[in-house]
């Protein structure tokens, strides 16, 4: 499981319907709107996290990705350091599935995305992801699985980083050498 993970003042992701000749935009409010069946949403303060799953993705990388996003310390204390948390702060969530997370371009000019997990599956794993953020208390906003999405976000800081289920302590301890 790979997430880009930023921290933002306001982030909102709408969702566009194609129509044959152009792409409409359905508009974003903060609360859920309905056109169809397309959903947009936003957030203030808090992170955009776009997210991307593999096919060896389980309940033991949601868990250790869980931790992560609502415990890593990048939101700036009294003193300006980046000491606070996501719990700590009462900031919310806007998740969005992002399978290009595993593009490989190494070779040629056109990303191969067979890293990426088979939609069915990775679905299933961004939905529990999300729960498991929303059981420790975190609003969590979500874009809409496989869609079409333009996504707007006001960068704090800026803060941006990158959290790979693959670099995690118990991962690496898992791995045999061969």
């Amino acid at each position: 499981m790979r997430i880009l993970l930023q921290r933002v003042r306001s982030a909102r992701v709408t969702v566009v319907q194609n129509d044959a000749d152009t792409d409409v935009p359905v508009s974003a409010t903060a609360e859920t709107t309905t056109e169809g069946s397309e959903e947009s949403q936003s957030i203030d303060s808090g992170l955009l996290l776009l997210v991307g799953v593999q096919d060896s993705d389980t309940d033991t990388e949601i868990a250790w990705m869980v931790h992560k996003v609502a415990n890593l310390r990048i939101f700036e204390d009294s003193e300006g350091k980046m000491n606070r948390s996501l719990l700590q702060t009462g900031g919310s969530v806007l998740s969005v599935s992002q399978f290009t997370l595993y593009a490989d371009t190494r070779k040629g000019n056109r990303p191969s995305f067979m890293h990426a997990g088979r939609p069915e599956h990775a679905e299933q794993i961004w939905a529990k992801f999300n729960l498991g953020l929303e059981r420790l208390g975190i609003a969590v906003r979500r874009g809409v699985f496989g869609a079409h999405m333009l996504v707007d976000l006001q960068n704090d800081g800026p803060v941006t980083i990158m959290l790979d289920t693959d670099d995690a302590p118990s991962h690496h301890a898992n791995r045999r050498e061969d």
